[in-house]
């Protein structure tokens, strides 16, 4: 049997429904204007395609068997998620996005990420409903941001690097700039050296890398010495709980360890350099729907843009 010509229908689930609150072949028939023998034959065509009974045929009156109770409450169930459906089809239609794929980098804020989503989500339209789009979050980590908009995995780019120049055909804006420091732990070698660590100092030290999450695009590595030993981790946080447990050294953003190095659990070193990460947002050229839009609105503010960098309440 074809998808198609599947008996297992909208109508028909709302026929047992009615029959099933009715009570009775007949009420049911009062109820929806048709006889009785209508109502007994469209039951006894699905319980044959079906190869169940849907009804026991001992009872006078229309009591469910197990198998017709069970159709009964996913049936409704699906009835729910089809109007649903049909819903949500008519808002896209209105402009909005069925999903909208965000990447975005590790080093952004992820509590100021789950705010705009819930700001997202907070609009209503005239009948009270929230945005139609959904919101598929990822956390990229350096050329894993841009690759993920590129393969066209995410529909918006929020972290990528402002210096990279291998993109076209993508619409970019600048999101702002993120301060690093060098920090070990208390109990690390490089902590004890009062003077300015120099890289032949540093190369002797394992460093602590989050590794690119780039599949596609060549990977990059930032800010270690040739020869260096590493340790490569996934995470922005796990860099830094290592980096705590004296496991290695490097750059970290100066907002993320702030409160480390003020409590002392951290020894921010001076290297001779400045080290400072720049950072823009990118879509892909052409048409936009409303929930790009929106986001794009959001990150126009300015104190967005900080929250985002610095971690600080949107």
């Amino acid at each position: 049997m074809s998808d198609h010509d599947h008996p297992l229908t909208p109508e028909a689930i709302r026929l047992i429904a009615t029959i099933d609150e009715a009570g009775s072949f007949a009420a049911a028939a009062r109820v929806l204007g048709k006889v009785p023998s209508a109502l007994s034959y469209s039951v006894r065509q699905l319980e044959g395609a079906l190869d169940v009974l849907l009804f026991d045929r001992a009872s006078r009156s229309a009591v469910l068997t197990p198998a017709g109770r069970e159709l009964l409450s996913e049936g409704r169930r699906l009835l729910i998620e089809m109007d649903a459906v049909a819903s949500r089809v008519k808002r896209v239609a209105s402009g909005w996005e069925g999903q909208l794929a965000i990447a975005a980098n590790a080093l952004l804020c992820r509590h100021t990420l789950l705010d705009l989503v819930d700001g997202f989500y907070s609009q209503r339209d005239a009948a009270r409903l929230p945005p139609p789009t959904r919101i598929r979050l990822r956390q990229e980590v350096l050329s894993g941001t841009w690759e993920a908009l590129l393969t066209g995995t995410a529909d918006l780019a929020i972290g990528v690097d402002a210096d990279d120049s291998r993109v076209s055909g993508v619409q970019i804006e600048p999101l702002g700039d993120v301060p690093f420091v060098f920090v070990v732990a208390p109990q690390h070698p490089l902590a004890r050296i009062d003077a300015v660590l120099t890289p032949a100092v540093i190369r002797m030290h394992r460093a602590v890398a989050i590794a690119d999450s780039a599949l596609k695009l060549s990977p990059v590595s930032r800010n270690l010495q040739p020869g260096q030993d590493v340790l490569t981790v996934p995470t922005l946080d796990m860099k830094i709980d290592a980096q705590l447990r004296g496991l290695g050294c490097g750059f970290l953003p100066e907002s993320r360890v702030r409160a480390h190095i003020s409590a002392g659990r951290l020894v921010a070193k001076d290297t001779g350099e400045t080290k400072v990460a720049r950072f823009s947002i990118a879509w892909r050229s052409g048409p936009r729907g409303r929930a790009l839009d929106w986001w794009l609105q959001q990150m126009a503010s300015p104190r967005t843009r900080t929250a985002l960098l610095e971690g600080v309440p949107a």
